[in-house]
């Protein structure tokens, strides 16, 4: 029987959705912070999944200014994709401005359309049910004000957004922390109500419950939970916050979010990533996902159609009239801190007053780190006029933990520094003097250490300095997120007069080297 491989989708994708339209699956995923919005991905097997592009591209659709504290993330939770009648529907929340709303499209590259606001609807995670006889149901969970904690549900007015009935409680789940994320199907003559429990962390899991009616009352799956890695030695863990879907010859899949802890560690910097698991039907009628309940990284694909891996997009040498979906902004970007036609074949930064340290919108263009062992080298001209004018190469978590390597001038001479921010403690860790116009900046990463070079084109690179990925996972530095590589600028405080220009960007993935505990300690001494 052939095979897969998980995370299907690696990196800093989670709370995964998807629809299938005929035999094309579109997938979406969290996106927080980042801007354009809500990744879109397209596959033909569930396996192989190839980004579009994103729902949420211009700002009126995706404000990014959010009221919370840095390191905290804001943006987008949990969008939920659907197909209706012609059109694709995403529902999610903004957490920077507190709203719920859906867009819509007629296909799923865009365009989308603007926010439709769900007034009077108070709660996250919003999903939106069809049903047979023509009713549209929103589900969602509870406002977090006063409210019991639970599942929650109306019909809605899918043309105007407006509900058509009162909120209802219809769910408290199975008696785990936050229930979230739900999702109502009709299959067979039964309401499926599905939603996660325990957290988005090592307790995390997955729950169901049925009905013969919308708004019940539910019966809770005896066997729940119906997908969880809690308590197991599994190397995929805080499964859960998934979805349902049949393929085109009967076959029934789930998608879900989970982690790659650093071997015993129980730390992890790539984020939460969409996984894919077999469900089969047992005679009661319930769901049964993956390996009796847990998830594995390798699955038997059983009837699918699998096709070819997806190309790699390792090289961008920034020669398109736009960026590549693989990009995204910290935030909403000032227009004039990027361009791609300043200079044309060059990404063009402009450092803007704002840093990495700050909470704005910096000038910062950066991709996910979806691998373990990879690399990642820019070559960078840039020859800063002015005290504070920097520009390189960041490998960033949030505000308050990540590195970089870049070019500044210190005192009046040029230098390549490396800079180490963890918490309140800002270091940096390694300065040389250099003179020429260009350098190529590069790091290295692996489970434990990210190593930082530089070298002058020509010549071989030199080693700056280092930095422990330990300070830069999710259970040190907060946050729902994954590590980025950022190409970025800064006049730290102040404009920056002199403009960066990034002749490519090179991501390579290297032979996926797992180490074991043991391995990881001693060469932690």
């Amino acid at each position: 029987m052939p095979t897969y491989k998980n995370p299907v989708i690696p990196g800093f994708h989670p709370d995964p959705s998807v629809c299938r339209v005929g035999e094309d699956f579109y997938l979406v995923a969290s996106s927080f912070d980042y801007f354009p919005g809500i990744p879109i991905f397209h596959s033909k097997d569930l396996v192989h999944w190839r980004q579009l592009g994103h729902v949420l591209t211009r700002e009126s659709q995706l404000p990014l200014e959010g009221k919370m504290p840095i390191g905290y993330s804001q943006g987008i939770y949990a969008p939920t994709i659907r197909y209706h009648d012609g059109r694709f529907y995403v529902a999610t929340t903004n957490i920077s401005i507190q709203k719920s709303f859906y867009v819509w499209a007629e296909c799923p590259e865009g365009p989308w359309s603007e926010p439709i606001y769900l007034e009077g609807w108070g709660g996250v995670d919003p999903s939106l049910f069809f049903d047979e006889d023509g009713r549209t149901y929103l589900t969602g969970t509870s406002n977090f004000h006063g409210e019991r904690v639970g599942i929650y549900q109306a019909e809605l007015d899918i043309g105007t957004g407006k509900l058509l009935s009162d909120r209802r409680l219809i769910w408290e789940g199975t008696g785990g922390s936050h229930p979230e994320g739900p999702h109502l199907y009709r299959i067979g003559d039964w309401y499926y109500l599905m939603a996660a429990e325990g957290g988005t962390e090592y307790g995390h899991m997955e729950t169901i419950a049925r009905s013969r009616s919308p708004y019940g009352p539910f019966e809770s799956n005896p066997a729940n939970p119906i997908l969880s890695n809690r308590s197991t030695p599994k190397p995929i863990q805080a499964t859960g916050h998934a979805d349902l879907v049949q393929a085109a010859d009967g076959s029934w899949w789930c998608v879900f979010l989970g982690i790659r802890p650093i071997a015993n560690a129980k730390r992890h910097l790539l984020g939460r990533e969409t996984n894919l698991a077999p469900v089969r039907w047992n005679e009661e009628g319930w769901p049964v996902v993956g390996n009796d309940g847990t998830a594995e990284l390798e699955h038997d694909s059983g009837s699918l159609p699998l096709g070819l891996p997806v190309d790699w997009e390792r090289r961008d040498d920034f020669d398109s009239a736009q960026l590549r979906p693989v990009w995204n902004f910290y935030r909403n970007p000032v227009p004039e801190s990027w361009s791609l036609e300043e200079r044309p074949g060059w990404l063009t930064l402009r450092g803007q007053a704002c840093s990495l340290n700050d909470k704005g919108s910096p000038a910062f263009v950066g991709r996910r780190q979806q691998h373990m062992n990879c690399e990642f080298e820019t070559l960078l001209e840039f020859q800063p006029a002015e005290e504070g004018e920097e520009a390189g190469l960041a490998v960033f978590m949030n505000e308050k933990f990540h590195y970089e390597i870049a070019r500044a001038t210190k005192d009046g001479v040029s230098k390549l520094i490396l800079r180490r921010r963890v918490g309140s403690m800002i270091l940096i860790a390694a300065e040389v003097e250099y003179q020429e116009p260009t350098v190529i900046l590069g790091v290295q990463a692996n489970e434990l250490l990210y190593t930082f070079t530089y070298a002058a084109p020509g010549n071989p690179p030199q080693v700056l300095g280092q930095g422990e990925t330990a300070f830069l996972t999710k259970e040190v530095a907060g946050g729902f997120t994954g590590v980025f590589f950022a190409l970025y600028a800064t006049g730290n405080g102040r404009k920056a007069s002199t403009p960066a220009y990034y002749d490519y960007a090179d991501y390579r993935i290297l032979e996926d080297k797992r180490m074991d505990f043991m391995t990881i300690l001693s060469l932690s001494q």
